[in-house]
């Protein structure tokens, strides 16, 4: 006699074992309706699971994050049975539920193509039309094994051959006949899924992400609770397409990328002037930060990444090179060692301690090509790091300094909407348990000092200590991962770093690991899609064009151009010979905030006309008056 107690703590008594429909209808009949799926004692269950002891439960509707999972992966089923019907012969491997939406792989020779996709989700609608049932089956090992071996699905016997011994395995049916090796939980017919779906797109990808193994074929969808939330979603979708920062990155001659070089930018003259301002912006909040600015190798012993733990962590994505006498040398994926070889160079006092160390250090990490995506994932990146040396009691004060300093600097950059995730201890770490407590209570008291929302992800911290990520909602509702902050007790004494504290011992220092950008080519990246490449005046890489009417008057253009630059903003005369509207064209498409004009109007009164991006408008404006105006915004909004 089960008695079941809901989140809100009341109770329900039943005479008999009881599913997770028959608790939905008890509670009330909307709900019954409503209802996706159930939380067993926080273990996520279909709603025909069976509850034969006292239990804590919680039912799941298309509102809560939980019922849009199973939304997805049912309409993840449900795309590769329409898919098998469509196309006999095509495997089914692996359909995860991703953010937004769902993908399945498949094993097929013949492409899939655009027409394909219409196809199959006209058949999805028809299954999710009939409403058919879906029913869950345990079997053993060897019978699935030799099942799905003798339906020719050979991907999906290798999977349950890795799958772990102890481990149930659970066979899900969709209707009579079509079925798939899957944890769930799933709904209770096809008909729950709804019709807010839509697959977006086709794509390869190898059997488990390995180069070594076959190509698939990939098809992306998205499935949501309504179809307002569908339209709403392939409306920022669409948005961003046309914000992708590698096609803004073409139009406005900023970057390119080459396969001699994967996952490494080459940077053209713009792009490399909007690296430098944002370096420069960075030195001048760090210098007022107390910060003090080093450089380190690039390359470094094997040793010093064995004694900080790397080599073990990281070795297998580290760039090495044997010399002729033998000695293993790494390019650095992290500049953390090589900071604190600077550290222990002097002896060093409590009395000099917090010690802030900051460095634009180029790292070099080994990510898969299939990983790689313009600015956003790369192999050679730089970045904004620092690491701070301090005793333990100062660990939270300096937590709140670098988190207001960071907020301060998203918002110069038009970035107010953060949100701080705090990962603690992860299962492969360096370090003592009781050393992970300190470290983990000082950084999350710190996160909530700060005041702003903030989520736990357990397990996700750095190998040597706890961390915060700063995440960033851009101008589209898209969540980036930027700045990092962690807490490391470990790494300066695995490197011999101390100071001597007031008693005269030497006492190991605490570091903390600081990053505002993180990446700076991926913040370039996330900035260019954040303004669509409408920056911000005063980080945009070319703020003015001066155009002349024609040859008579392009002496004053260029004396303008050069007064423009005198006034500490840069500029170029174009000269080249087309016409008036092509060449606003050509800019306005560059994402030149502001074009002006000369002509003989201009020169009699030594004035430009302003034209600015987006905007067809123009006015006139005296030239002393437009230097005044433009050189005020010619900076950060809160300097």
């Amino acid at each position: 006699m089960p008695n079941i107690t809901l989140p809100d703590g009341k109770n329900l008594n039943f005479s008999k074992e009881v599913t997770g429909l028959e608790i939905a209808q008890k509670i009330s009949k909307s709900l019954s309706k409503q209802a996706l799926i159930m939380s067993v004692n926080g273990e996520l269950k279909d709603l025909y699971f069976s509850i034969n002891k006292d239990s804590l439960v919680k039912i799941f509707t298309s509102k809560d994050p939980e019922g849009l999972e199973v939304i997805r992966h049912d309409a993840a089923h449900i795309m590769a049975m329409a898919v098998q019907e469509l196309y006999p012969g095509t495997q089914v491997t692996i359909g995860p539920v991703i953010e937004n939406g769902f993908y399945y792989d498949f094993a097929r020779k013949e492409p899939f193509t655009e027409d394909d996709l219409k196809k199959i989700e006209k058949r999805m609608a028809e299954i999710i039309d009939k409403d058919i049932k879906t029913r869950r089956e345990v079997w053993k090992r060897e019978k699935a094994i030799e099942h799905f071996k003798k339906i020719g699905e050979k991907y999906k016997a290798e999977i349950i051959e890795s799958i772990p011994q102890d481990e149930e395995l659970s066979v899900y049916y969709h209707g009579e006949t079509w079925h798939d090796l899957c944890r769930g939980p799933h709904l209770l017919s096809s008909g729950k899924i709804g019709k807010a779906f839509k697959l977006t797109k086709v794509a390869g990808a190898y059997w488990r992400g390995d180069s070594k193994n076959e190509m698939l074929q990939r098809i992306y969808g998205t499935s949501w609770a309504s179809k307002k939330d569908l339209e709403d979603y392939l409306n920022r979708i669409q948005e961003a397409e046309k914000r992708d920062h590698r096609k803004l990155g073409k139009e406005m001659d900023l970057f390119h990328f080459r396969e001699e070089s994967p996952g490494s930018v080459f940077w053209h003259e713009k792009g490399w002037t909007l690296f430098q301002k944002l370096i420069n912006y960075m030195k001048m909040k760090q210098e007022i930060a107390g910060y003090k600015e080093i450089n380190t190798p690039e390359v470094l012993d094997r040793s010093m990444w064995e004694k900080s733990g790397h080599w073990e962590k990281f070795g297998a994505n580290m760039y090495t090179s044997t010399t002729p006498d033998e000695k293993i040398f790494a390019i650095k994926p992290m500049n953390c060692p090589g900071c604190i070889e600077v550290f222990n160079q002097g002896l060093k006092s409590y009395k000099d301690l917090p010690l802030k160390m900051s460095e634009f250090g180029k790292v070099h990490r080994y990510e898969p090509s299939g990983a790689l995506h313009g600015l956003l994932r790369v192999r050679a990146f730089t970045q904004d790091d620092a690491h701070i040396f301090c005793t333990e009691d100062q660990i939270t004060k300096e937590c709140l300094t670098v988190t207001d300093l960071i907020l301060g600097i998203y918002k110069d950059l038009g970035f107010e909407n953060v949100i701080l995730k705090y990962s603690d201890r992860p299962e492969t770490r360096v370090g003592d348990d009781d050393v992970w407590d300190k470290a983990e209570a000082a950084l999350l008291e710190a996160v909530k000092a700060t005041k702003l929302e903030y989520s736990i992800n357990k397990g996700e911290g750095a190998f040597y200590g706890p961390k915060i990520e700063f995440v960033l909602r851009d101008a589209i509702g898209r969540d980036w991962q930027c700045g990092t902050l962690q807490v490391d007790f470990n790494l300066p004494g695995r490197l011999g770093a101390t100071y001597v504290d007031k008693d005269g011992t030497k006492k190991v220092p605490v570091m903390l690991h600081r990053a505002l950008f993180g990446s700076l080519e991926r913040f370039i990246g996330i900035l260019i899609e954040n303004y669509a490449g409408k920056f911000p005046f005063w980080i945009s890489p070319l703020q003015t064009v001066v155009i002349p009417i024609s040859e008579d008057f392009e002496d004053y253009a260029l004396e303008v151009s050069k007064k423009i630059k005198q006034a500490g903003m840069s500029s170029k005369v174009d000269l080249k010979n087309h016409n008036l509207n092509y060449k606003i064209r050509e800019h306005s498409l560059a994402k030149v905030p502001i074009l002006l004009i000369c002509g003989k109007k201009e020169v009699d009164s030594n004035s430009v006309t302003i034209r600015r991006l987006d905007s067809d408008k123009q006015e006139n404006m005296e030239l002393n008056l437009f230097l005044k105006t433009f050189s005020a915004l010619n900076k950060a909004s809160s300097n």
